[in-house]
């Protein structure tokens, strides 16, 4: 227990030179972007004069090293800056909008796991059969579907095809209208301060809308909000799906072949017993591993996915602010994500140590 408490210690310091880079490399690439933010929000046709005003009261006109050394101090203050185009502290905006990234990240790769490990299994016990052929044909495919093309075709297929069956499902939004999802807080009768970080933390958690309706037994904001997350999760968890199948399948394949597979099917164990309790067991790591690095996949994918369905998640503010130049927004949310990122995968690396007994940290 404690070298995996000093494990997991070094690996957060570790961590915080890569949090860094990325907030560094986010700072100074971004204002390598053709154009201002001034030109951007203010029109071509924006005067010298104007954009020097604009530049000033933003604290743009400061020398780059500067305006770095200053967002250096914000950030270590908790402070990710004011939005630009929207004036409102990024912070808020985060709480706001991360959420419906979050359930729609978690939800699709719960997808791409249920679907794609069976998947893989079921290809590597049948290999060369026909069940192989088609799953790893799948595979192929899923992985060179565009999610921009699947996200329309699904929304087509679902909202006007199926319309008025039982299969119909929205196309766009993240609660129907006439549905409202109450935080918790309120319904607790807390009146937090929304602007103080605690207030902004409970925010977050009360805009996560399977969470919140949960806790709260708002059950008929959970199976709306269910409902509009499936086309979405379906066509962000596609890519994911295949490349999880094709990496359970040569998983297992490996370890069928081991001498202790072999060995528990001569004592006469029962066929799920040598697959699940054998093998699978020893195929878990690389999936686990696949399964991790995935996530920035599915984040990458947000992006696209939550402009096709119309959610206001991270991806639609990123790609307003990058077509305003709102700095502090695109260093905000790139930094959230990839602190997201690095926990996960420090979560995939500690269960390593959970699934094979032989790993000592």
């Amino acid at each position: 227990m404690y070298h995996m408490l000093q494990y997991t210690i070094k690996r957060i310091l570790v961590a915080i030179p890569v949090l860094f880079g990325v907030l560094a490399v986010t700072f100074f690439l971004v204002r390598l972007i053709p154009g201002d933010p001034c030109t951007a929000q203010l029109g071509e046709k924006a005067t010298e004069l104007v954009c020097a005003k604009f530049n000033a009261d933003k604290g743009l006109d400061k020398p780059i090293i500067v305006q770095f050394g200053v967002y250096l101090r914000d950030v270590f203050g908790g402070d990710f800056g004011t939005s630009i185009r929207l004036a409102r502290p990024v912070t808020q905006l985060i709480a706001e909008r991360l959420p419906t990234t979050v359930e729609l990240g978690v939800l699709a790769l719960l997808v791409a796991m249920v679907v794609g490990v069976p998947l893989g299994i079921i290809a590597a016990l049948r290999r060369n059969s026909a069940i192989d052929v088609v799953t790893m044909v799948g595979s192929n495919v899923g992985v060179s579907m565009p999610i921009f093309w699947l996200g329309l075709m699904l929304a087509y297929i679902f909202a006007l095809v199926l319309k008025d069956t039982p299969f119909q499902l929205p196309p766009s939004g993240r609660l129907s209208s006439g549905i409202t999802s109450v935080p918790f807080y309120e319904l607790w009768g807390w009146a937090p301060d929304l602007k103080s970080g605690t207030g902004q933390l409970l925010q977050f958690f009360g805009n996560l809308y399977f969470f919140n309706s949960l806790i709260t037994f708002q059950w008929e904001v959970f199976g709306d909000a269910l409902r509009h997350m499936i086309l979405p999760a379906l066509a962000l968890g596609t890519i994911p799906m295949a490349i999880i199948a094709r990496m359970t399948r040569s998983a297992m394949l490996e370890v069928l072949g081991r001498d202790y597979v072999r060995t528990a099917r001569a004592k006469g164990l029962s066929d799920i017993a040598v697959t699940m309790r054998h093998a699978f067991r020893n195929a878990l790591m690389p999936v686990i591993t696949i399964v991790g690095l995935q996530l920035g996949t599915i984040f990458g994918g947000a992006v696209l996915t939550e402009t096709i369905f119309n959610l206001a998640g991270v991806g639609r503010i990123l790609f307003d602010a990058i077509t305003t130049r709102d700095y502090p927004i695109i260093q905000g949310f790139t930094l959230a994500i990839a602190l997201g990122y690095v926990v996960v995968n420090l979560l995939v690396d500690l269960s390593y140590g959970l699934l094979d007994p032989r790993i000592r940290y």
